[in-house]
C-alpha cells in the first residue's frame, strides 16, 4: 500500500465517505448525544461520566469541535459531517503514542467491536508493533461476555455469538479481559487499542488508551476531552468496503514509524 500524502488522505477520506459527508444521519447523532447526556449507560461505552455531562448541547460542542459535526442545534436532519483534517490530527496523535509504545518496548492490547470495519486496521498496527519489538497481549482462554465468546484472532480481541463476530458497543468485553488477566497474575496492558466500549472501559480503569469513534459515537470523544482516554480518532467506523481503511492505516504507521516494518 503507497503511504498517502495527508493532502491525499484528506481527499481519500472525503471520497469514500470515511470522513466528510458521512453515512450517519443528523438525527441519529443527536438521538445519541441526548440519550448519553440523559444517563443511558449504553452510549456511555464504559466510561463513567456522572452528571458532568446532562445537557446534549454541551455534547454537542465537544462533538463540533472533535469530531467536525455541525454546530447548530437548530440543524436536526439530513446530512451531518465528520471533518477529515481533524481525523488526520487524531491519527497524528495515535501515532506519537504508538511512538511511545515502540520506544518503550510496551504491551499493546489491540480489541474491536466494530469487527466488519476495522478489524484488518487493528491487524496491520498489531503486526507492526510486534515487529518493532512491542508485545501483543494474548487475551486468557474461555472468556465469556454479552452471551458470547471473548476470544482473539489475528492479534485483535472481539466478540463472538452463533459463530459470528459481533458488533458491540458493549464494554463487558473488555472487562472480562482485563479482570481475567488480573486473576491470573499477568500484567495489565500499557496501551489499548481499540474502539467502542473496548476502549473505554480500559481507559476508565487507568490504562493509556487510544481508539477509533463514529459521529454518533460521542462518548469517546468526551472520554478525551476529560483526559480518560488518550486519543479519540472520528471516522465512520463502517463504510461499504473495509479495504477502503487501508490508506489511513498506511498514513498512521509510516507517522509512527512503523511503515517498513507493518
Amino acid at each position: 500500500m503507497p503511504i498517502p500524502s495527508r493532502a491525499a488522505l484528506v481527499d481519500h477520506l472525503v471520497r469514500t465517505r470515511i470522513a466528510g459527508d458521512v453515512a450517519t444521519p443528523r438525527d441519529n447523532n443527536l438521538s445519541h448525544y441526548r440519550k448519553l447526556a440523559n444517563g443511558d449507560r449504553h452510549f456511555w461505552l464504559g466510561l463513567e461520566l456522572g452528571d458532568r455531562w446532562t445537557d446534549e448541547q454541551d455534547v454537542l460542542a465537544v462533538m463540533a469541535e472533535r469530531c467536525g459535526v455541525n454546530d447548530d442545534p437548530e440543524h436536526r436532519t439530513g446530512q451531518d459531517t465528520i471533518d477529515p483534517e481533524l481525523t488526520v490530527d487524531a491519527l497524528d496523535r495515535m501515532a506519537a503514542r504508538l511512538r511511545k509504545a515502540v520506544a518503550d518496548q510496551e504491551r499493546v492490547l489491540f480489541a474491536t467491536g466494530h469487527p466488519g470495519g476495522l478489524l484488518d486496521v487493528h491487524r496491520q498496527t498489531a503486526d507492526a508493533l510486534r515487529a518493532a519489538g512491542c508485545e501483543i497481549v494474548r487475551i486468557p482462554g474461555g472468556l465469556m461476555a454479552d452471551e458470547g465468546m471473548v476470544f482473539q484472532f489475528a492479534d485483535v480481541a472481539m466478540l463472538e455469538r452463533g459463530a459470528t463476530l459481533w458488533h458491540t458497543h458493549s464494554p463487558a468485553p473488555m472487562a472480562a479481559i482485563l479482570d481475567a488477566l488480573e486473576r491470573e497474575g499477568r500484567p495489565l496492558p500499557h496501551l489499548v487499542v481499540a474502539d467502542h466500549g473496548w476502549a473505554g472501559c480500559a481507559g476508565q480503569r487507568g490504562i493509556d488508551s487510544v481508539g477509533y469513534a463514529d459521529c454518533n459515537d460521542p462518548a469517546l470523544f468526551i472520554g478525551e476531552a476529560e483526559g480518560t482516554l488518550q486519543v479519540a480518532v472520528p471516522l465512520d467506523d463502517h463504510v461499504t468496503d473495509p479495504r477502503f481503511y487501508d490508506p489511513l492505516t498506511a498514513y498512521l504507521l509510516d507517522s509512527a514509524g512503523l511503515a517498513s516494518r507493518g
